[in-house]
């Protein structure tokens, strides 16, 4: 068994594609899968399910991929000791729904930056569900997702509260709805929605808000940063928790402000989510750390 043969299993399962994962590592893909096939063999156990809309772990490899990471991790610290110049870049894949970005994510992703300096970290905007199931296949290592207050984990993960705010509309300050206090059911109902699509806590949310009803005309994106983009630009009005708008670029210029809902007391909570494993990969646990730190300087 060569370490290389773990660094493959690991790329293939982050990025969920043998295609992927060979232009990433820079090999021909037969190559690759024949590395594969052959850490399969020695190991006994299959630990790619191959399809054709990628590959993604077995049950097996599941299992197997919390030792493997161990593996790579005392490698990586062998090196550091022995104080070889070359370190593996080891990347870490952090899956978010858009919230708080600006004043949570970006912040946190610079200071580990600075500590971590030969570690890739790569941001994917997603649904909460395909987060969920990234985060059980080993595909991404942590996940930012908005969490019901009373919800349950998905089971196989493990959740830390970084932030608990409430759902606000949020809408253009030169729109006449701005000149209110709070708006009402009616008020989201009479003007131009923009909605995030299914898949996303906001939205089913807002389906629940409205009790069935259709808004005057509703628009769909994915995530947080589209609909703000969209609300700036005067095309209608969006739901969002707080914590997504609060010290927001946006709103530090002027161009969106936000309102609570009229008799809604629906409480939101941005969590930090990853897989149920242990051990946990260095660069995994202290990212998660600064996600940590950053969220109490902003609670």
């Amino acid at each position: 068994m060569r370490t290389e043969q773990l660094e493959y299993i690991a790329a293939v399962t982050r990025l969920g594609s043998l295609r992927r994962a060979a232009e990433e590592l820079r090999l021909s893909q037969p190559a690759l899968s024949e590395t594969v096939r052959n850490l399969e063999r020695e190991l006994g156990v299959d630990l790619l399910e191959r399809k054709r809309s990628g590959a993604t772990m077995s049950t097996e490899g599941r299992e197997l991929l919390p030792h493997i990471i161990n593996v790579l991790d005392a490698v990586d610290r062998l090196r550091s000791a022995a104080g070889e110049q070359y370190r593996i870049s080891r990347m870490v894949r952090v899956g978010t729904v858009n919230a708080a970005t600006v004043p949570l994510l970006i912040p946190a992703v610079r200071e580990f930056r600075a500590t971590h300096p030969v570690t890739q970290v790569e941001v994917v905007g997603a649904r909460q569900t395909d987060i969920h199931r990234a985060l059980s296949e080993g595909g991404f290592d942590l996940g930012l997702v908005n969490h019901p207050e009373g919800d349950d984990v998905p089971a196989g993960l493990e959740g830390t509260e970084l932030l608990c705010g409430r759902p606000v509309v949020c809408l253009r300050p030169d729109s006449p709805p701005a000149a209110r206090t709070a708006l009402s059911v009616t008020d989201l109902l009479e003007a131009p929605l923009i909605a995030t699509r299914s898949g996303y806590v906001m939205h089913r949310y807002v389906h629940r808000l409205l009790d069935g009803r259709a808004p005057s005309f509703s628009y769909s994106t994915d995530g947080a940063e589209m609909g703000k983009l969209m609300m700036a630009e005067g095309l209608g009005v969006t739901v969002l928790p707080d914590f997504s708008v609060i010290d927001d670029p946006l709103v530090r210029c002027g161009m969106i402000t936000h309102r609570p809902i009229a008799g809604d007391s629906t409480r939101v909570l941005l969590m930090l989510q990853r897989r149920r494993a242990d051990p946990v990969p260095r660069a995994v646990q202290d990212l998660h750390d600064v996600f940590v730190a950053r969220a109490r300087v902003l609670s």
